[in-house]
Order: structure tokens, then sequence, then C-alpha cells
């Protein structure tokens, strides 16, 4: 066996150099990238808190709801991308947009949002069937929201009035007196007991 030459070792090791260094190189630039797409995300997000303030105007909501629309459009796989795009959701809501706020909530959901912001996400989308008195597709969003959810998290009860409210307007009556039971019994504290009752009575369960 002929061992390589000096030469050749001198090759291959500028060789292994050169593309650790390449490699460190496009680490370096990426960050850097991600860091600036960061920072453009947090400028807009700066822009949205303004524009959900109680003296906002109008056009000021609609400004920050076309820069979301244009930052998620320039860098749709980032990390921020979820908040953005539930932020979008919200402020097309408030708009009385409910189409639009369901696409973005639904592109919130499809982007990856976790935990607090997924259930968040898909309330929302439940709320812009509820507001288009699509009461079906309410119900259906809220039980999507409720399979990830169990009796100790923050937003089970909100869901499951939100469940019972869109059962009744749909006029299952038994269904909603299952759900407002199904709350007292599974959460013997909840926040608006008074109220569930109150909903039982009227119903006659």
């Amino acid at each position: 066996m002929i061992a390589p030459s000096r030469r050749t070792l001198l090759l291959l090791g500028v060789a292994v150099l050169a593309v650790l260094a390449l490699g460190g190189a496009a680490w370096f630039w990426n960050a850097a990238e991600q860091g600036r797409i960061m920072a453009a995300y947090a400028d807009v997000m700066v822009r949205v808190g303004a524009a959900q303030g109680a003296t906002a105007t109008p056009e000021v909501r609609a400004a920050a709801a076309r820069a979301l629309e244009a930052i998620l459009a320039r860098h749709p796989s980032s990390a921020a991308a979820p908040l953005a795009a539930h932020q979008l959701g919200a402020l097309r809501y408030d708009a009385g947009q409910y189409g639009a706020a369901r696409a973005a909530y639904e592109v919130a959901l499809a982007r990856g949002a976790r935990g607090t912001l997924r259930t968040l996400a898909q309330a929302g989308v439940g709320q812009t069937w509820e507001a288009e008195r699509d009461w079906a597709k309410a119900i259906e969003a809220y039980r999507v929201a409720l399979a990830l959810l169990g009796p100790k998290d923050f937003y089970y009860e909100s869901l499951l009035l939100d469940l019972a409210r869109a059962q009744e307007l749909a006029g299952q009556k038994a269904e909603a007196v299952k759900t407002y039971q199904r709350i007292l019994k599974e959460l013997p504290q909840a926040r608006r007991a008074e109220q569930i009752r109150a909903r039982l009575m009227a119903l006659g369960g």
C-alpha cells in the first residue's frame, strides 16, 4: 500500500479547513439573517401594539394588518410567523372581516403555533364561524380546541362555555345542557358557575 504524499496530505488538510470555514461562514450568515428577520418582525409587532390601543383609528389598524401580511409573505417560515398570523387574525376580526380573520388564524396553526397560542388560534377559528352564524362549524372548531386541553388548563372553562353557547344557538338544547353540566362537574370552582346554573335553569337542565 502506497502512503499518500506530503503534498496530498497538505491539500486534504487545506480542503478540510476550507469546508470548515465555509460551514462556519454559512452558520454566521444564517444566524445574522435570522436576527434581521426577527428584528423586522419585532418592528411590525410594535406597530400592531399601537394599532390595538383604544384610540387607534381604523386607518392605523388597517396599516398594521397590511404590515403583518407583508412580513408573513416575505418570511413565512420564521419562528415569529405563528404569533404574527394570530395578531393579523385579531385585527381582521375586530374589523369585522371574519373570513380573512379565519384565514389568518389557520395560517398561525399551519405555521406551528404551540401551547396557548395554538389554543387561541383554534378558538379564533370558532369565533369567526360563530360571527358568521355557522354554528355547526363553530361547534367543531371549539371541540378541536378542547381536544388538546384538560380541566387544569386556563382556557378550558372559557372554551366549554363557547361550545355550550354555540350549541344553544344551533338549537342543540340537550347538548348544551350536557356541556354546562360538564363544566360544573369537571370544574366545581368554575369562575362563571352562577352564569352556568342560570343557563341550565333557562334550558330546563
